[in-house]
């Protein structure tokens, strides 16, 4: 990650696109999805972050390992609005579990890495079965020629249940993603909004070299106990008013959190 970010334990806050056209709660047309987004590009910029993320949390309920074309193009629109508003690294994530889809929109926006659920190992989100992606993913990179996108990936990821790998632990879990050819272990609370356990994050950095970032959770009260072995930061909730996701983002929450971590 050294040659995404310009400090090290970035912080990278999540924009959460408006509902994309077709779902169930879908309102604005597409110039206002991407005005509303370069807005909050422009708002995580101004306040401090390391990067931005984009995800289509709004879309609820997903659809099961892949999303219809006019899901890619609209997210490559505001892929491609975010990073010319920030010029930060930015990634994206395209639930649930429309890993391939991500990696394209990445690709064509100029996005720097994607956030890949199932990548390895399958587990029972609230859609259903999600099987492991590691080996079409890594393929599909390699065939369109976005080998410099990174792929980050979620183990033992949040609303989810894992009975079906019970006898693979979280650490196994991050081994793995090491040995697949992932760039980076994502670790999780149970659900949004909750932090991981602090010996989940221990146990992934003792069990690959990658870099391991929390996905969940993270607070200006509890950050400093993760900073000794975290290495990055993805904020959602925290960085929008009353702290739930599907506020606008609050400058002033980013900035109290930045300032936490580089104190």
């Amino acid at each position: 990650m050294n040659n995404l970010f310009k400090h090290a334990k970035p912080v990278i806050g999540m924009i959460h696109v408006a509902a994309l056209p077709g779902t169930p709660s879908a309102k604005l047309t597409i110039p206002e999805i991407v005005e509303s987004a370069r807005r909050e590009a422009a708002l995580y910029t101004s306040s401090g972050v390391d990067g931005i993320a984009i995800e289509n949390m709004h879309d609820v309920p997903y659809l099961r390992g892949g999303v219809g074309p006019e899901i890619v193009a609209a997210m490559t629109l505001v892929g491609a609005a975010v990073k010319a508003e920030s010029g930060l690294p930015v990634g994206i994530q395209i639930l649930a579990g429309a890993n391939c889809e991500a990696l394209a929109v990445a690709h064509s926006a100029g996005l720097d890495f994607i956030r890949a659920e199932g990548f390895v190992f399958a587990h029972v989100a609230d859609e259903g079965i999600i099987e492991s992606s590691a080996a079409k993913l890594l393929r599909y990179r390699k065939q369109i020629g976005a080998d410099r996108v990174q792929v980050w990936a979620d183990v033992k990821k949040k609303h989810s249940a894992h009975a079906i790998t019970a006898d693979v632990s979280l650490g196994i879990t991050a081994e793995t993603v090491e040995f697949m050819r992932g760039d980076a272990v994502i670790v999780t609370g149970s659900v949004t909004g909750d932090a991981p356990r602090m010996d989940d994050v221990k146990e992934a950095k003792s069990h690959c070299k990658l870099p391991v970032l929390l996905g969940s959770g993270v607070t200006p009260e509890n950050v400093a106990a993760f900073l000794p072995y975290a290495d990055g930061f993805i904020i959602g909730s925290y960085f929008k008013e009353g702290g739930h996701w599907t506020g606008p983002v609050d400058p002033a929450r980013i900035r109290s959190f930045m300032s936490a971590v580089r104190g």
